[in-house]
């Protein structure tokens, strides 16, 4: 994995940086592992806008990923490593000794003709996925589940990697790439490694279109809208809002905990901030 930068030909290429998709083995995906996505435009089912600054963007089509990884027992082997537009971790089709294919994150490291696992003798190695209980301590994992076969929650995106700490009283202790110390029950699933495509976060868009080819519209900030649209709107010539930043209903903006679900923090050792 490595990244291509531009000759200046333009004020949009001066900057822009892309990954050269070299570890990419297949170019059309498996067509059986398909679905359809429907656009939001960032709007919740009355139809108002919850999520702002979305919409537009390149028709997509839904690869759908066994985030489960319940395929006990029955190895499989990596026909190619695929991109998926809809994540930044690259994809993995897998071809079982059943005949069943199925597509996984792409951890670093994996690479075609590979043979993968899961199941709780598997060896730990790259792509093999286990419960806890039976992961050594030390050892990376990514795709985490929370809840005992829900599937894995935490450590999907590109280069996550979580890292199991200590074992006792039934959970493991695991610190998550934020820097927090949770809780996960021993019998939960874990895939050993760290997920691949670990230039991603170094891109840099260099232009303004190549946002909305993603789906993401301008953000206008706060202090640029009258009164009326922002609580940080307003001020004779170019005024720096007169107040702690906060969202456009008023809740303060860096630092301020919106956390309330309760029930749950006591899994949480050390927070992230």
């Amino acid at each position: 994995m490595a990244i291509k930068k531009y000759k200046p030909t333009s004020p949009g290429r001066r900057f822009q940086t892309s990954l050269t998709f070299e570890e990419i083995t297949r170019k059309e995906p498996c067509k059986q592992l398909l679905d359809k996505k429907t656009k939001t435009g960032g709007r919740n089912n009355k139809g108002r806008i919850s999520c702002w600054h979305r919409g537009g963007g390149h028709k997509k089509r839904y690869r759908i990923i066994d985030f489960k990884r319940d395929k006990h027992g029955v190895p499989g082997k990596v026909a190619s490593i695929e991109y998926d537009p809809n994540r930044s971790a690259r994809i993995a089709l897998l071809h079982y000794a059943d005949g069943e294919k199925r597509y996984i994150l792409a951890p670093n490291g994996l690479s075609v003709g590979m043979t993968v696992l899961s199941d709780a003798r598997a060896e730990i190695s790259v792509g093999n996925a286990m419960k806890l209980a039976n992961i050594p301590m030390g050892t990376i994992i990514h795709n985490i589940e929370l809840k005992r076969g829900k599937g894995g929650q935490l450590v999907r995106s590109a280069g996550g990697a979580a890292q199991i700490l200590a074992k006792e009283e039934g959970y493991a202790q695991v610190r998550l790439p934020s820097s927090e110390v949770r809780k996960i029950h021993l019998e939960c699933f874990a895939t050993i490694g760290q997920v691949g495509n670990l230039d991603h976060e170094n891109v840099s868009l260099g232009k303004a279109g190549r946002s909305r080819w993603l789906g993401l519209k301008p953000h206008v900030r706060g202090v640029a809208m009258n009164p009326i649209d922002h609580p940080l709107g307003g001020g004779e010539g170019k005024s720096s809002g007169g107040r702690h930043p906060v969202s456009p209903w008023g809740q303060p903006a860096k630092g301020f905990r919106t956390r309330r679900n309760k029930a749950t923090t006591k899994f949480i050792i050390k927070r992230r901030s």
